[in-house]
């Protein structure tokens, strides 16, 4: 089968098509062919060697990409799957030789879930690693009151504003002013362009601060500013937590595969609930330039890759 791969860090370059054996499935896993598989900013970050200088990535000789994997399944080992099986599923373990940038991927049984109902592969591959992270830093969040999602016109921000919004949490959402409409389609009930003077901005809609932040754009300490004291702090990246000032909890979400709560998130994709976006669709063989069209920005949604 094919596989796209590095050997190397670098730039779009060094991403290298390779055939390799079609891997086999061991105890608890399952053999998924892939139809669509979507291109993260994490696959950038470790195609670059910006994951192995932090300690993330340990020294490999042959690295695979792609985390978020939509399919069918095409070998059920014992896992109660069955072949032909339409499913979606998440790599998380991000040193492994192969990726879902190939034809056939292999994954525990438990980080597999059905795909949602009706909809496109090409659109449920946009799933699993963005929604489930908007989902496990929601669950870090203990407030029932007011919540900022920064970043909220993004694929895990767009996510996190729909999750909080269906668990009746108030949402003030921080997007660039021409991503206002979508973001208040998503659920956000407040509004506040992204910008100099945020925590103030923050602060007009919200007296006080609000409860707890979600901040996807990394904004750190910008976005800490318009929490209350005593409130609570999510971060998304290493690195990026800031000094829990004013009693502030700071955590950090570290996300992992997890097959039950991403058949929930699947059935809330059916439904609506959960907003799907691509923003487009390139063969495996042109990873490359969906490298460098997610390095350029300005993309709403995710950029999809098919065998």
């Amino acid at each position: 089968m094919r596989a796209m791969v590095i050997r190397r860090f670098g730039g779009p370059e060094v991403l290298e098509l390779i055939e390799v054996p079609v891997p086999e499935p061991g105890p608890g896993q399952v053999r998924i062919r892939v139809a669509a598989a979507a291109v993260n900013p994490v696959d950038l970050a470790t195609r670059s060697g910006m994951l192995s200088a932090a300690g993330v990535v340990p020294p490999r000789e042959v690295l695979g990409l792609g985390w978020d994997v939509a399919g069918s399944i095409d070998d059920a080992g014992d896992s109660g799957f069955r072949v032909g099986d339409a499913v979606i599923g998440l790599r998380d373990r991000i040193a492994t030789p192969l990726g879902a940038y190939a034809d056939h991927i292999v994954l525990d049984a438990s980080a597999v879930a059905p795909a949602p109902v009706g909809v496109p592969p090409v659109e449920a591959a946009t799933l699993p690693l963005n929604a489930l992270t908007a989902a496990q830093a929601l669950e870090l969040v203990e407030t029932t009151g007011t919540v900022l999602v920064t970043g909220a016109a993004g694929a895990v921000g767009g996510y996190a504003v729909a999750l909080a919004r269906a668990r009746k949490l108030r949402v003030v959402a921080v997007a660039a002013e021409g991503d206002e409409p979508q973001v208040r389609a998503f659920g956000a009930d407040e509004f506040v362009p992204r910008g100099p003077a945020l925590a103030d901005r923050v602060r007009e809609a919200v007296p006080g601060g609000v409860d707890a932040a979600l901040d996807t754009a990394l904004l750190g300490l910008d976005a800490l500013d318009a929490v209350r004291g005593g409130g609570e702090f999510v971060a998304f990246a290493a690195g990026a937590a800031p000094i829990p000032l004013r009693g502030i909890r700071v955590r950090h979400v570290w996300i992992r595969a997890d097959g039950e709560r991403l058949a929930e998130l699947a059935r809330l994709a059916e439904n609506g609930t959960l907003p799907l976006r691509v923003a487009g669709v390139l063969p495996l063989t042109e990873a490359a330039a969906a490298h460098e069209r997610l390095a350029a920005g300005g993309l709403r949604g995710r950029l999809v890759l098919t065998p």
